[in-house]
């Protein structure tokens, strides 16, 4: 007869009772849970919550624009200036080509150029005594940006008071509860 089966079942019996027995002990309600009591929560009066201010300064940008005017000139050469100014550089240039010799035959040409111009531009300038530089204006919108700075008034939190079991407690909150505040109790035996 073969004994094996037998030990086998017997074991396994025994593994599924003590699984049982430890089941009901650890799902006890004595509301320990290695070492700390369970949560359990209620709701308690809410008395009054006034709110904590604080001031910050906030600074905004301002941009203030106006319409304004800008005032330019605009040169024109007078009518026949350039002409006037290269047809005296041709006449200098031959003039001053006519003294000299040599290497100082180009020398006389070149300042007889420079003259003739100047001569040439002047007389065409004094030619326009009338003339004058054209002054003009447009408007432009200018734009500035300021920075404004003020002082508000914000909530940093609530200083709550409320009454559970007949006992006022006050603590300071981010927000507030309302009527009922969630509160957790923490029940645990008298020493």
């Amino acid at each position: 007869m073969n004994t094996k089966p037998w030990k086998t079942t017997v074991l396994a019996s025994l593994v599924i009772a003590m699984t049982v027995a430890a089941a009901p002990a650890n799902a006890s309600g004595n509301g320990h849970h290695r070492g700390r009591s369970a949560d359990v929560y209620d709701y308690a009066r809410v008395l009054s919550a006034q709110p904590n201010f604080r001031y910050v300064t906030v600074t905004t940008p301002v941009r203030e624009c106006w319409d304004d005017v800008e005032y330019y000139t605009t040169d024109r050469r007078p009518p026949g200036v350039g002409g006037s100014t290269l047809f005296g550089a041709v006449v200098g240039g031959v003039i001053g080509h006519q003294f000299g010799s040599g290497r100082g035959n180009d020398a006389a040409t070149a300042v007889g150029s420079i003259l003739g111009a100047a001569i040439g531009n002047n007389a065409a300038v004094r030619a326009n005594a009338n003339y004058r530089p054209s002054e003009y204006s447009r408007p432009v919108k200018r734009c500035e940006t300021r920075y404004e700075s003020r002082e508000e008034q914000r909530i940093d939190s609530y200083r709550v008071v409320y009454s559970y079991n007949g006992r006022k407690y006050a603590t300071d909150m981010p927000y507030d509860p309302g009527k009922r505040l969630r509160i957790r109790v923490d029940i645990q035996p008298a020493a």
